[in-house]
């Protein structure tokens, strides 16, 4: 069974950077691709960004050029470095994985497209 776990989340003013981790365990990371997807109170769930098992990766608009992601496959770890942080990027964050070698720029953004979830961990910008 996959699990994964995130950390990283916090508390930080408006215009700081924070860098949150995912750990895979339970199957082969290398071969997943990997989102982020994030939730504000009252709001759906949206994606954030994605790295496909060839490490392409992809962003929604919105988050392009503020946010990374990256992954070690060594480690079974997916990042998402976020600088210059907004009141707006205030939501939970969510890991997932997708065992589909098929997705492509228009559904790798699709949380429907991802297999397995963690448990997500609260990011708060403060203004």
């Amino acid at each position: 069974q996959v699990q994964l776990v995130e950390s990283g989340g916090g508390l930080v003013q408006a215009g700081g950077s924070l860098r949150l981790s995912c750990a895979g365990s339970g199957g082969t990371f290398s071969s997943f691709a990997m989102g982020w997807f994030r939730q504000a109170p009252g709001k759906e769930r949206e994606f954030v960004a994605a790295i496909n098992w060839s490490s392409n990766t992809y962003y929604a608009n919105s988050r392009k050029g503020r946010f990374t992601i990256s992954r070690d496959n060594a480690k079974n770890t997916v990042y998402l470095q976020m600088n210059s942080l907004k009141p707006e990027d205030t939501a939970v964050y969510y890991c997932a994985a997708s065992i589909s070698r098929g997705l492509t720029i228009a559904t790798i953004g699709s949380a429907n497209e991802y297999n397995y979830w963690g448990q997500g961990t609260q990011v708060t910008v403060s203004s």
